[in-house]
């Protein structure tokens, strides 16, 4: 037993060579020599918990390789001195409003003078890559001779999700160590693998523990590491004519994903292989050119505003969450899911209904989703044990956080709290899932009221991160702490709103998807709608997503809305109230719109009938902007740029625009009304620009 503890402990502590002297000269590095003349080089980025590369360390980085080139040590070791990874890509920081293209390509034209210098060093070098190792920091490692991984170690190249292709010879180099048609698809996709499939791949030499750093190292430097080769197929796959062919089944794959005039990248990328993936020193060039017109784009400017929007809301949850054990009431699609995600993320759930069977579904859902997102078998069944039935809902009297996800009735869940309350801890927190009653009518039975919040999930629980976290004006100001970090722990992103109908996605969307049944009413063609929408940039259509979400609960936010804002929103036209009482109500019951099977819409490869037009996206999309304006306006979310993200992370708007508030700023704020101000005219009261943009910035 003692000696398991001890190799547990032992994993946990880096190899990193001799102990470096506390004078470094380097401010971003550490370098010493061990017994056998190895020079160990230690990424260690001044004040961060993780390395990024920046052109400030990238020169200092130039600095050591002058002195090593000087030494000529008998090996070079890269690693890591961060216990959260190896490197994980660039300082996304000096990218942002970076929109001159010379200037970018002349500071990426000297970044790459830094990485050639490493490849050209006359020294065996090798990088030890432990935890994750990304984009740029994935270009580095290509750069040395040799790579070692430690078992936990992760690879990829991100920068697709930030509208950008590899810029630091990684396309190259990628590609020549890897089978292209291997290759491309993860730098396309921007998909993180782990250390086994990586060495499978080729793209690491050996997988090890933390506790055979030394001898690996040993082995590398002598020679005897037996590296991966790049194989015979690698340069049959590189010739001209078979590169043109391979390209254009990889287009056509991009084009199912997304198109190019809204996500440039992966076609840049495309485009550079095939037309240099024979010739090294072209390619390198060409890939310096092609990376600096992407950072000019709107594309790439966008999802780089989304990746900060993520990080500033991030910064909303705090920290210090105190919930431990949750329990959820309700086992059904939102709360089933719910309960699934929390006890993913280490929590211990129980899960309550009035019958067994949805709890059952749940259990079956859960592992489901946990057999794709946990790699590990045993953390597969930790998280199963973690979810427990609770039939006769004991949970209650133990849990630090409450969430209740019966179906939408005021009375019904009325009902629920007066059976709880009585038998709720001390401190405990009341959280609601819902998504359309208004937390003033929800508490008014209640002897606490101030312990009760709203906690608005979003479907699908697993893939949108948004968690609107809603308060009335009695809520308890620490609870609401507490329920912020709860969230930002279970890795959800929290949107502080205050409570009103609709809150701020639903009030948003609403209108997206009503709109869209009224051009059903105009005897407009479904895929034509659909297809509309994803013209624009949605991920999927208002009338897919009505059948996802469920006509039900679309008939029952719509018709509260509609009760607070009357004509502001389109009509419910009857029909829609026909398909919900004959029980079509989408994809939980197989049929709505568009009929389902195991989750998905067959659109029966229907070809669209005609070219949606501009005036219908604008009709679908112009709203979402004009309720967003609203929320701003009446205080129920105080900062634009987290409506944005909060519209994005809740809705997959389209995250190339930026936003609905940041799409109407580039669309220009005078268009924008003028626009909305024609559709008032021609189809009436609901397309009323709001009285905030006179004031929008």
């Amino acid at each position: 037993m003692d000696s398991q503890i001890m190799n547990v402990l032992g994993d946990r502590v880096l190899e990193l060579g001799p102990t470096p002297s506390a004078d470094s000269p380097y401010r971003n590095f550490k370098l010493t020599r061990d017994a056998d003349g190895v020079a160990w080089l230690l990424f260690d980025r001044e004040g961060t918990s993780a390395n990024t590369l920046s052109a400030d360390l990238l020169e200092e980085l130039d600095k050591i390789l002058s002195e090593l080139e000087g030494q000529r040590p008998t090996g070079l070791v890269i690693r890591s001195a961060k216990k959260s990874g190896f490197i994980a890509g660039a300082d996304v920081n000096a990218f942002r409003g970076a929109t001159d293209v010379t200037a970018v390509e002349t500071e990426i034209g000297r970044a790459h003078a830094v990485i050639d210098r490493l490849e050209a060093l006359r020294v065996p070098s090798v990088a030890v890559i432990h935890g994750f190792c990304l984009g740029g920091g994935l270009e580095v490692a290509l750069a040395c001779q040799m790579r070692i991984a430690i078992e936990d170690a992760r690879f990829g190249f991100p920068e697709v999700m930030l509208g950008l292709h590899p810029g630091l010879g990684g396309t190259v180099r990628f590609t020549q160590l890897v089978n292209p048609m291997q290759a491309m698809p993860l730098m396309l996709t921007g998909k993180t693998i782990d250390a086994r499939r990586a060495k499978s791949l080729g793209l690491v030499d050996a997988v090890t523990q933390e506790r055979h750093v030394r001898n690996a190292v040993k082995d590398a430097v002598s020679g005897r590491l037996k590296r991966a080769q790049p194989g015979p197929l690698n340069t049959i796959l590189s010739l001209g004519p078979v590169r043109g062919f391979l390209a254009g089944r990889m287009r056509r794959e991009a084009a199912k994903a997304a198109p190019e005039a809204n996500y440039p990248a992966p076609y840049a990328l495309i485009d550079l292989w095939e037309k240099h993936g024979g010739d090294r020193r072209a390619m390198l060039s060409a890939e310096k050119t092609s990376f600096a017109r992407l950072m000019g784009t709107p594309t790439a400017q966008n999802l780089i505003r989304v990746f900060f929007l993520r990080e500033q809301m991030k910064k909303l949850a705090g920290s210090g969450n105190k919930i431990e054990h949750v329990h959820v009431i309700g086992a059904g699609a939102m709360g089933g899911d719910i309960a699934a995600w929390c006890a993913g993320q280490d929590l211990r759930v129980t899960l309550a209904d009035m019958k067994p069977e949805p709890i059952a579904g749940a259990i079956k859902r859960a592992a489901d989703l946990y057999g794709k997102i946990l790699r590990k078998r045993t953390a597969v069944r930790d998280a199963l044990d973690r979810l427990m039935p609770d039939m006769q809902a004991e949970g209650v009297r133990n849990a630090d956080l409450i969430i209740e996800a019966v179906p939408e009735k005021l009375e019904l869940k009325q009902k629920v709290y007066a059976g709880l309350e009585p038998r709720m801890k001390a401190g405990a927190i009341l959280a609601t899932n819902t998504s359309s009653i208004p937390l003033q009518d929800l508490r008014t039975t209640l002897q606490r009221p101030e312990r009760l919040l709203g906690l608005h999930f979003f479907n699908p629980v697993s893939r949108l991160q948004l968690v609107e976290v809603v308060s009335h004006d009695g809520t308890d100001a620490q609870l609401l702490k507490e329920a912020l970090a709860f969230v930002g722990a279970i890795d959800r992103l929290p949107l502080p709103v205050k409570s009103s109908p609709g809150f701020l996605v639903n009030r948003a969307l609403t209108p997206y998807m009503l709109e869209a049944m009224v051009m059903l009413d105009e005897k407009i063609d479904k895929t034509v709608i659909d297809a509309a929408a994803k013209k624009f940039g949605m991920p999927m259509g208002p009338i897919e997503l009505a059948d996802q979400v469920g006509l039900d609960i679309c008939l029952d936010v719509g018709d509260m809305l509609r009760s607070k804002f009357g004509d502001m929103l389109p009509p419910t036209p009857a029909w829609l109230r026909e398909k919900v009482a004959k029980g079509e109500l989408g994809r939980k019951t197989g049929k709505g719109f568009y009929t389902w099977k195991d989750g998905k819409a067959d659109t029966g490869g229907m070809s669209v009938i005609s070219e949606p037009s501009a005036e219908m996206i604008d009709r679908l999309i112009l709203p979402m902007s004009n309720v967003c304006v609203a929320c701003l306006r009446e205080g129920i979310v105080d900062n634009a740029d987290v409506v944005d993200g909060a519209v994005i992370f809740g809705t997959g708007y389209a995250p190339f625009r930026g936003g609905p508030l940041n799409y109407a700023r580039t669309r220009g704020v005078e268009n924008v009304v003028s626009t909305l101000e024609a559709l008032t005219d021609k189809f009436g009261g609901r397309f009323t620009p709001d009285a905030g943009w006179e004031t929008f910035k």
